[in-house]
C-alpha cells in the first residue's frame, strides 16, 4: 500500500521560500506520477504542481516560475521548491501519487504565507 508523508510546511513572510517535501512508500516510486495540490479554507482544491514518471511537469499559471516541482528516486521523495511565496498561496498542500488510475494522497502540510 502506497503511503505518502508531507512535511516542510509552516510560517514563512511574503517574498520568502520553502520547500515541501513527499516521502514515498510502499511501491516503486519511478513508476508513478507525481504532483502537489492545494487547497484554502472555502475553496476547492487545486492542482498546483505535476511530475511525470517520464519527467514532464506541468504547473498552475499562478505558480509559473515561483514553483519548482522534483523527485529524488534514490531517496523516494517528491519536493516543491515555493520562491517568492504571496500571500495568497496560503493553503494546506497535499501530495498525490497516480499510477494506472490508482490515486494515493497524503495528509497534507500547512503553509502560511502572512507579514
Amino acid at each position: 500500500q502506497v503511503q505518502l508523508v508531507e512535511s516542510g510546511g509552516g510560517l514563512v513572510q511574503p517574498g520568502g521560500s520553502l520547500r515541501l517535501s513527499c516521502a514515498f512508500s510502499g511501491s516503486i516510486f519511478s513508476s508513478y506520477d507525481m504532483g502537489w495540490y492545494r487547497q484554502a479554507p472555502g475553496k476547492q482544491r487545486e492542482r498546483v504542481a505535476e511530475l511525470t514518471n517520464g519527467g514532464n511537469t506541468n504547473y498552475v499559471d499562478s505558480v509559473k516560475g515561483r514553483f519548482a516541482i522534483s523527485r529524488d528516486v534514490a531517496k523516494n521523495t517528491a519536493y516543491l521548491q515555493m520562491d517568492s511565496l504571496k500571500p495568497e498561496d496560503t493553503a494546506r498542500y497535499y501530495c498525490r501519487a497516480t499510477r494506472l488510475g490508482m490515486v494515493y494522497w497524503g495528509q497534507g502540510t500547512q503553509v502560511t504565507v502572512s507579514s
